[in-house]
């Protein structure tokens, strides 16, 4: 089976881009207006032939980023340009979208070294934090980039002040921070971008359904671990690269794993009381979403007893999303595996403004 390649954590790659000693320039999208093919923080990495690592969008923005990526390689000075989507760039044609971005191209990488590492090792760690890019244009444009991790936010921050870095964190949505002079001439551009961990997917099943899930939940964004007792559906050749498997009783290893707010449970086990029983070891821990695969009947059966039992509450199986997935009438494991991914994105992105329709469980 062909194996799928997540994409690298892209600070870390320019760390070693630049222990490499390799010449190279990092692009970074400071402000997207408008319809574009990517947003502020957007990053990729451009080294001196133009070859690119990660994408700043794709089509004719990319292609003229990479062109005048080379150029800055050779210059070793830092750049900023505005790329408009309404056909009026003259050097480029074909970018008619109406939107429009300011890049910067910056191949002074090697000053920003320790700030790219932190942001590195904390999404290792599953910690949050915030890059800070500054850019001054005077004579010659000037970089710098600051890492403040979200426990250590200093109260003194200068612009654009601590209170930004807190907004940012919370929305999880880079911003653009414009200082100006006086004639409202721009002194200081600074670009307050979140840095987040990638979702966790926990994966109870390493069936046909737990495996086509992985394949499509990695091009989704997830971090995924994939937990069955049999160890034949722990072999990581099943799973797409960076995949996380452990063989072990499926109820007991979920009960002790590290549950938090960014983690998506999906039970789909082989067998019906290893569903009931993992969904009991998850039911009380504070993640993101649980769900559950399973005919109505089924649902209702392990509802009724876990009402009965006492082992969970009304309120604590109302959030379980069961049966699970959209409902696109799927048939196919694949179908099943898209409705499901389709679900933890809807979940991921409205949060707690989306939660299991009421006619999801039976009462």
């Amino acid at each position: 089976m062909e194996r799928i390649h997540q994409p690298r954590d892209i600070h870390r790659e320019i760390v070693e881009f630049i222990d490499s000693g390799r010449s190279f320039a990092v692009a970074l999208v400071l402000e997207a207006d408008g319809s574009t093919p990517a947003q502020a923080g957007g990053k990729a990495i451009i080294d001196e032939s133009g070859k690119i690592w990660g994408t700043i969008g794709g089509g004719a923005v990319e292609l003229e980023t990479q062109r005048r990526a080379v150029e800055v390689c050779k210059t070793k000075s830092p750049v900023v340009f505005e790329f408009r989507m309404d056909g009026a760039n003259p050097e480029v044609d074909g970018a008619i979208c109406g939107g429009a971005m300011r890049i910067l191209i910056d191949p002074t990488m090697e000053k920003h070294r320790d700030s790219f590492a932190q942001a590195a090792q904390a999404l290792q760690r599953r910690s949050r934090g915030v890059l800070l890019t500054s850019v001054r244009q005077a004579q010659q444009t000037e970089v710098t980039v600051q890492w403040f991790s979200e426990e250590d936010l200093p109260t003194e921050t200068g612009y654009p002040g601590i209170e930004a870095l807190r907004s940012c964190l919370k929305r999880e949505t880079p911003q653009l921070f414009v200082e100006k002079a006086q004639e409202d001439k721009k002194t200081r551009e600074v670009l307050v971008e979140p840095i987040i961990p990638r979702p966790l997917l926990l994966i109870a099943g390493g069936g046909h359904v737990g495996q086509a899930l992985a394949r499509q939940a990695s091009l989704a964004g997830f971090d995924i671990v994939v937990i069955d007792d049999r160890a034949e559906f722990t072999n990581p050749e099943l799973f797409p690269e960076g995949v996380i498997t452990r063989c072990g009783e499926i109820p007991k290893e979920v009960s002790t794993f590290p549950i938090a707010q960014d983690t998506f449970i999906v039970i789909v086990t082989h067998e019906h009381k290893y569903d009931a029983d993992t969904l009991q070891a998850c039911i009380h821990a504070p993640a993101a979403y649980i769900g559950m695969i399973g005919s109505k009947r089924k649902v209702a059966l392990i509802r009724k007893n876990l009402m009965e039992s006492g082992a969970a509450t009304e309120e604590e199986f109302s959030r379980v999303f069961a049966p699970i997935g959209l409902d696109i009438a799927a048939v196919t494991v694949p179908e099943i595996a898209a409705s499901i991914v389709a679900q933890l994105i809807t979940v991921r992105r409205r949060g707690k403004n989306y939660s299991p329709p009421g006619d999801m469980v039976l009462r």
